[in-house]
């Protein structure tokens, strides 16, 4: 009975010894997780929020995507307004509501988004994009010099008529820095020449109403000669009514961006040029930006920025014969190749 009583004493110890040793690993395999491989880092949250929705939007979305998907620490949304400040306020502050660190922004009405911009920027990093507010706390810009695209607008439009004439301009809102900036831009380049310009119409970036705007002038000045469209949606508006009104090669349209109707009545002679900006660029290195500022603490300055807080990206000009290739090469861009 010793002998069997010892044994039956072992085997529990041994028992007990075995349920230790697996308690013991339990917690140790608990630690590890929960300090280790299992334990993550959350991405950092950037946003691109443009002024409007348009085609030309897509490319910089792609090139912001692009961006995003050469780093694994941060997460981005891309959102589109519909041509008002209050948009953008109900937009932009739900993403600072939501943890949002860096966000690149398009602002229609720049003066009167002084306030909301600087109340933003106490919040998160801000940078503009494509329309400037140079009054604000914003970081910098980065986009076009809409200046210099009005002018190279104005080029196309001596182009199209040497012998000038009447020409009505087109843009969604009037006191966005870009719209102000190309038509200064454009009324510098035509300046001494035969070319009168009427003035500027405005559409508050809806298409409808930029047609019906096109249909008018159209009506209103039956000796008009030229159109020009500063927005991407413009030029397309200005087509429609005047293939409808039967005055293709009559009426010369002169186009900014690069919508796909735009690129393909260029080579067939309906519109006879446009300035393409680069939003790919735009979406593709306003990330890039937010992020080194965001995660890294880089300034402005740590990333080239001039003092001027502005940096400029280049535009070109379509011609005939360009606009099929030129297409092409967008449809690429949204391709990520």
């Amino acid at each position: 009975m010793k002998l069997k009583f010892s044994n039956i004493i072992k085997t529990f110890t041994l028992i007990a010894s075995a349920i230790s040793m697996i308690s013991c690993g339990g917690d140790s395999k608990k630690e590890s997780n929960s300090t280790g491989s299992q334990s993550t880092t959350p991405k950092v949250k950037l946003a691109f929020m443009t002024n409007a929705t348009a085609d030309f939007w897509s490319f910089g979305k792609a090139g912001a995507e692009k961006a995003a998907s050469e780093h694994d620490d941060i997460e981005i949304e891309f959102k589109m307004g519909d041509g008002t400040a209050a948009k953008q306020r109900e937009i932009c502050d739900s993403l600072l509501v939501r943890g949002f660190k860096g966000i690149a922004i398009s602002p229609p009405n720049p003066k009167g988004q002084q306030e909301m911009l600087n109340s933003w920027a106490k919040k998160a990093s801000i940078i503009t994009v494509d329309s400037d507010a140079p009054e604000s706390d914003r970081l910098f810009y980065l986009g076009t010099n809409n200046v210099e695209a009005g002018r190279q607008a104005g080029e196309l439009l001596k182009e199209a008529l040497p012998d000038g004439g009447q020409v009505m301009v087109f843009v969604g809102v009037g006191d966005q820095a870009n719209a102000v900036e190309r038509y200064q831009g454009l009324k510098e380049a035509v300046e001494g020449t035969k070319i009168e310009i009427l003035d500027l119409r405005t559409d508050e970036a809806n298409i409808g109403k930029a047609r019906r705007n096109a249909e008018d002038t159209l009506t209103k000045y039956p000796n008009l000669a030229g159109m020009v469209g500063l927005w991407a949606y413009n030029a397309p508006a200005c087509l429609k009514a005047v293939r409808d009104k039967g005055a293709i090669g009559k009426v010369k349209i002169v186009a900014f961006d690069e919508e796909v109707e735009t690129l393909k009545a260029i080579d067939a002679g309906e519109i006879h040029g446009t300035v393409v900006q680069q939003p790919y660029e735009f979406g593709y290195q306003a990330i890039k930006a937010l992020r080194s500022i965001v995660i890294e603490g880089k300034s402005p300055q740590d990333l080239g920025i001039p003092d001027t807080r502005q940096k400029f990206i280049t535009t070109k000009m379509i011609r005939k014969g360009r606009g099929e290739a030129y297409l092409k090469q967008c449809q690429a861009w949204k391709s990520g190749n």
